[in-house]
């Protein structure tokens, strides 16, 4: 059974333009689509991709399936363009817990 994070709770609305690469002229983006979410604009600390630890000044929730890896480029509800440092599926593996994603913002 399929268990993900109730639709109640993704009250807030951000930007995402996931992050396609670098080129000759800088990093690439795909389209911007918007995503529900539950934001948590709260300071802690995490570990990048390399795994250095990092201040993440938000973190948002999703629903599963979200296309989001590191230094995607992410816009808030107030309008401040941030970078991912991390997406992290978050599966119970078939247990009823709600299936989410978890988007560390710099």
């Amino acid at each position: 059974m399929l268990t993900v994070l109730p639709g109640l709770l993704f009250g807030r609305e951000v930007t995402v333009e996931p992050y396609l690469g670098s080129s000759s002229i800088g990093p690439r983006y795909g389209p911007a689509v918007a995503v529900a979410c539950f934001l948590d604009q709260q300071s802690r600390t995490v570990r990048d991709k390399t795994g250095r630890e990092v201040t993440s000044s938000s973190t948002f929730y999703a629903r599963p399936g979200l296309v989001c890896p590191a230094e995607s480029r992410v816009t808030l509800p107030d309008g401040r363009k941030t970078t991912v440092i991390a997406r992290l599926d978050r599966d119970g593996g078939g247990m009823p817990t709600p299936d989410h994603v978890e988007v560390q913002l710099l």
